[in-house]
């Protein structure tokens, strides 16, 4: 995720933090100092990094669950509104589903129960206030623990109470149809969210609408995406007609022939047709704005961790090979030798032809 920085590896997931985190933990400190002075500000500031780490436990709960069905999680990144967990793909078996959303709200019951039996005291009237100050911080860290599992259990996307609802609807129905199902549930309980912000001033429910909206449209649209992807084959979407590069090329010769044509991505081959990677236009940009020699060779700029493919692979690995990250997919003969490649932009444009 762009805007996000690693601050480490754990349980074989890179731990990212978004910029924008540092922007909330400011806005608290100075909202808290502002009140309660600088003991009220560090005491705010921990509670909302203690806070964060339990979301951290709540995303590894997911995370270690789907490990267990062979699943891995590349990456886990904290935002103000709370962490994301990129799993490669979610369990398609419902009792496998339920299983991985259930676990994170599970982990924040687990640590509530914690503070409860470490001496934590949660009165009746923290559910109307939630004071960060003063008397009370684990009970109000347990109050938000509590708060936080019945949260991710409304049956909405992209809560987990939405995947929950998405594999129950699987059971009686197949799951492009229970996607878009739970997904509208996700964007009715977001226009409630932004309804509710906007009624009371409060920005934050405002965001987390915005969030849930995107996020349920984003569900259906993948989910959907890959019904039809199971039915092609690579060779449906594959690019045949396109402009390669020699890796002796200059610069100034990618930047001709980005012009000159409607690629976004170059295939860099030797000349006798072996391929090495490719030039895309966001490397090749920032390669020109640093104001250096245009005859540098595109060699030095190429991208050459490159997964291929062959030509009657289902088009559905193809769209694993591209979530990773990839600017493209290398598409290949029986014998190995290149043929086209695959991007994003063709594979949703195939979608569109299909009917998606």
């Amino acid at each position: 995720m762009s805007w996000s920085f690693s601050i480490g590896r754990l349980f074989g997931s890179d731990l990212r933090i978004h910029i924008t985190f540092f922007l909330l933990l400011a806005w608290v400190g100075y909202a808290a100092y502002a009140t309660a002075g600088w003991s009220g500000a560090l005491e705010n500031v921990v509670f909302v990094i203690l806070l964060f780490a339990c979301v951290v436990a709540h995303e590894f709960g997911h995370a270690l669950t789907a490990r267990r069905y062979g699943i891995k999680t590349p990456s886990i990144t904290l935002l103000p509104i709370g962490g994301l967990a990129q799993l490669e793909k979610m369990p398609e078996k419902p009792g496998q589903e339920i299983l991985v959303a259930l676990a994170g709200p599970m982990v924040n019951v687990a640590i509530w129960a914690i503070l409860m039996l470490a001496g934590a005291k949660m009165p009746l009237e923290m559910t109307g206030e939630l004071d960060l100050t003063g008397p009370g911080f684990l009970g109000r860290l347990a109050f938000v623990n509590l708060f936080l599992a019945v949260f991710n259990l409304i049956p909405a996307f992209p809560m987990d109470g939405g995947r929950v609802f998405r594999a129950l609807l699987s059971l009686a129905m197949d799951r492009v149809q229970a996607t878009r199902v739970a997904a509208t549930a996700g964007q009715i309980v977001a226009f409630l969210f932004g309804f509710a912000g906007l009624s009371s001033g409060n920005p934050v429910l405002i965001l987390i609408a915005v969030f849930v909206f995107v996020a349920a449209n984003a569900e259906s649209q993948d989910v959907a995406m890959r019904a039809v992807a199971r039915q092609l084959s690579a060779r449906d979407a594959t690019i045949t007609t396109f402009e390669t590069l020699l890796p002796s090329d200059t610069l100034q010769a990618a930047a001709s022939a980005l012009v000159h044509s409607t690629q976004h991505e170059f295939p860099v081959v030797e000349a006798d047709g072996t391929f090495l990677g490719f030039v895309t236009r966001n490397a090749l940009f920032a390669a020109l704005a640093q104001d250096g020699p245009r005859t540098r060779p595109v060699s030095e700029i190429m991208q050459t961790d490159i997964p291929s493919l062959k030509l009657t692979a289902k088009l559905e690995k193809v769209l694993d090979r591209l979530y990773k990250g990839a600017p493209a997919v290398a598409v290949t003969d029986s014998k190995g030798n290149m043929v086209g490649y695959i991007t994003r932009e063709n594979v949703g444009e195939l979608m569109v032809i299909n009917g998606r």
